[in-house]
């Protein structure tokens, strides 16, 4: 890492190697972090594995994503923790430990984009790249009260990173304040393709909310309840149905790269990996493809629900973060109701951008939107300005070093 001290635990300890960056470019002013599952020259790329890390070479290239806000001026400060290959979504890793959540250092920081979103909550950098395939940079996000964004997916290049599920993988950021947040995104975007009417057409997930507990849902009344939003269900088949298909399809994907390299290096497995590879091999072929078919006619029905206009005043999660200190059976909770609410842009590859709304349970809890495909960068400015003209959501207090 290229800073002088890391109290948040939120970097690899590498030995540091100076990043040449742009002079004077649109974000010459903003400090950069990278997950450690993006190629960086320099660098080997850790992935969280022991095993994956000493595999690894010094790379001489740099991943397209993170050179293209290094040509823009930012200044790279290191590489990030991840959860081990990038297949969780607590922040937690066996091996290099865990960072510590800023805005509630007794909770989980959320994964696999911890030491991204962990960075950049604790003023350690300005902006940061993790990669969202499940909800690895929006959960963070929510839990560590900063903005983040899955983009549509395709939109940002994935070349010199480490797949996890690619027809899910997605190149997310970052940052405490969603102007900057705004900059970043305009330098890794090739324009807007999409752009969203002045008054977008609002819609409330009726079925999202239903999973909420009632003080997250308390937050989602302050925060979006005044906006002219109308009813709707965003899961055809119902909330299982989106989930299972999102499950299958996601390990289909998972056995192309993530299995095959587990089997094949012998890694040990820690607990929650074992099991999801395990999953993932026991899949049929007929499995998967109901799945697809499932994942096919759920993205149409929320790109009919959408048009060109619409955006879901979406939750993020169920809850907030829970204690670093739980009990076994909390953690698969958790992240079973997290991701029947994050499948939803995963499944149908959406845009969706996290923003700091309140707390629950004494710690952050973010809320979102959704648009439609290509509109990423109106939604983001959209975002700043609900920001700005509610009373609801709101920056919690920054965190610095």
């Amino acid at each position: 890492m290229l800073i002088e001290d890391d109290p948040f635990r939120c970097f690899m300890p590498y030995e540091p190697v100076p990043v040449a960056s742009a002079e004077g470019g649109p974000l010459a002013d903003l400090t950069l972090a990278v997950k450690d599952i993006f190629d960086f020259a320099g660098y080997r790329t850790g992935s969280g594995c022991p095993t994956r890390l000493a595999q690894s070479p010094v790379h001489t290239h740099t991943a397209p994503a993170a050179q293209k806000l290094l040509d823009a001026g930012a200044c790279f400060v290191g590489k990030t923790h991840t959860d081990e290959l990038a297949w969780s979504m607590y922040g937690m890793n066996a091996h290099f430990g865990t960072p510590v959540n800023p805005a509630a250092p007794d909770r989980i920081p959320g994964g696999s984009s911890s030491g991204s979103a962990v960075a950049v909550a604790a003023g350690l950098a300005d902006i940061a790249i993790g990669s969202d395939t499940g909800g690895s940079v929006r959960a963070p996000a929510s839990f560590c009260g900063i903005w983040g964004i899955r983009p549509t997916h395709g939109r940002i290049s994935l070349q010199h990173v480490q797949p996890l599920a690619e027809s899910y993988d997605t190149c997310g950021v970052f940052a405490r304040d969603g102007e900057t947040l705004l900059r970043a995104m305009s330098v890794l975007l090739d324009g807007e393709t999409a752009a969203l009417p002045e008054s977008p057409d609002f819609l409330r997930p009726v079925d999202m909310l239903a999973q909420l507990q009632p003080e997250a849902l308390g937050v989602w009344e302050t925060g979006f309840g005044a906006l002219p939003a109308r009813d709707v269900s965003v899961y055809p088949e119902g909330v299982e149905a989106a989930y299972t298909a999102f499950l299958r399809t996601m390990g289909g994907d998972a056995r192309k790269w993530v299995v095959p390299f587990i089997r094949q290096s012998g890694m040990p497995l820690v607990r929650g990996i074992d099991g999801r590879a395990e999953a993932a091999e026991a899949l049929t072929e007929a499995e998967i493809a109901g799945a697809e078919a499932t994942r096919r006619a759920f993205t149409a029905h929320l790109e009919a629900l959408l048009g060109p206009g619409g955006v879901i005043l979406a939750p993020v999660v169920p809850k907030a973060p829970f204690r670093l200190d739980a009990p076994t059976e909390v953690f698969d909770a958790y992240r079973h109701g997290a991701m029947r609410l994050l499948c939803v842009a995963g499944l149908s590859g959406l845009p969706q951008v996290v923003m700091p709304a309140g707390t629950v349970d004494g710690a952050p809890y973010g809320l979102s939107l959704i648009g439609p495909r290509g509109s990423d960068l109106s939604l983001l400015a959209l975002a700043c300005r609900l920001m700005a003209e509610s009373p609801g959501p709101r920056n919690p207090a920054p965190v610095t070093a």
